[in-house]
């Protein structure tokens, strides 16, 4: 998948979910994105809303939903700060009103868990031909298998082409370690192959998100707040404050650096144990001019620079053109 020039099957993708960790507060949103920037992320995630399309008339939910509201405008704002902070921008739209708008401001969309079956402002994002990443919270695999055929379906049985991504996420806050799961990641790149997977974590500290590079998450959501203890509001206990989410983006470098290349072939650390390491076959006692080799003639010794273990039909039942000395190790130009 790629978002904006990142390739995330080249390299990583990590967003820091500022989500609605600015309370409503546009400076310190700003502030966010600049340290999100800092900590190197490649993208800094919002939600957009228009609260009645949320909750209707609960109007408790109402009230902290208007709290944390940001008008189109402070959002296109928000979207021109972290250009210049060199820093992707985008926001996760929870109606259909709001998905229009921001399709006018960033190049990818994010589905929340607790819409990827609200099918209708899928198939709306979907017909803006973007990247669309979906969480999959909330979702045992019969939900997952219903949603990919969905999205078949609205693409018209067209190829993804891993323009689409599933996170696997656990809907908890925080998620216990024991129930992160992060085998469903493998599980879901096995099944889906023409998505990316990635992972949106929910856990405490930096564990999981690390580890979920290892299972093949190619996208990593982090909450992300300038401070754990900034309100009681949820999401800042379990976010990475700045020097967190800094140290998460090393750590994942670090560890998709380690991860390589599936293909198993020598690498060039290790060339030369290939030859120091490896065992050749040898004279097992001196053996004379014109002698036949027998199997007790035979002995396998290092460096690897002659007949392989393996390799020993080659050389029995075979004279020797020179006299041999013990551990002498055999070569073509000895055998007749």
């Amino acid at each position: 998948m790629k978002i904006g020039k990142i390739d995330a099957s080249k390299k990583v993708f990590i967003i820091a979910e500022i989500g609605n960790n600015h309370e409503g507060n546009f400076e310190l949103a700003k502030k966010m994105i600049s340290k999100a920037a800092a900590a190197k992320v490649d993208a800094v995630k919002f939600q957009t809303f228009i609260p009645e399309h949320i909750s209707g008339g609960d109007s408790g939910r109402l009230k902290r939903l208007y709290r944390f509201k940001f008008t189109y405008n402070q959002f296109k704002k928000l979207a021109s700060f972290a250009k210049k902070k060199k820093v992707l921008f985008f926001s996760t739209p929870f109606d259909i009103e709001s998905a229009k708008f921001l399709n006018t401001i960033q190049p990818v969309f994010k589905i929340a868990s607790g819409d990827n079956n609200f099918y209708p402002l899928i198939k709306k994002i979907l017909s803006f031909n973007k990247p669309v990443i979906i969480s999959t919270g909330s979702a045992d695999i019969n939900l997952v298998k219903t949603i990919y055929k969905n999205l078949k379906k609205f693409k018209k049985n067209k190829k993804f082409n891993k323009k689409l991504a599933f996170l696997h996420c656990v809907s908890s806050y925080p998620v216990p370690y024991d129930q992160a799961n992060l085998a469903s990641i493998t599980y879901l790149k096995n099944l889906f192959t023409d998505m990316e997977i990635g992972y949106s974590d929910h856990t405490l500290g930096l564990d999981a998100a690390v580890f979920s590079v290892f299972a093949g998450a190619r996208i990593i959501e982090k909450h992300f707040t300038l401070n754990k203890n900034f309100s009681n509001f949820r999401d800042h206990q379990l976010s990475a404050d700045p020097k967190e989410m800094s140290q998460l983006v090393e750590k994942v470098r670090k560890a998709e650096s380690m991860l390589g290349l599936s293909e198993k072939k020598i690498q060039k650390c290790e060339k030369d144990m290939n030859y120091y390491g490896r065992r050749s076959i040898a004279a097992a006692n001196d053996i004379k001019i014109g002698s036949k080799l027998k199997l007790s003639n035979l002995i396998w010794i290092r460096p690897g620079s002659g007949f392989k273990p393996g390799e020993e039909n080659m050389v029995l039942n075979k004279k020797v053109r020179n006299n041999l000395k013990f551990a002498q190790i055999l070569k073509k130009k000895d055998l007749s």
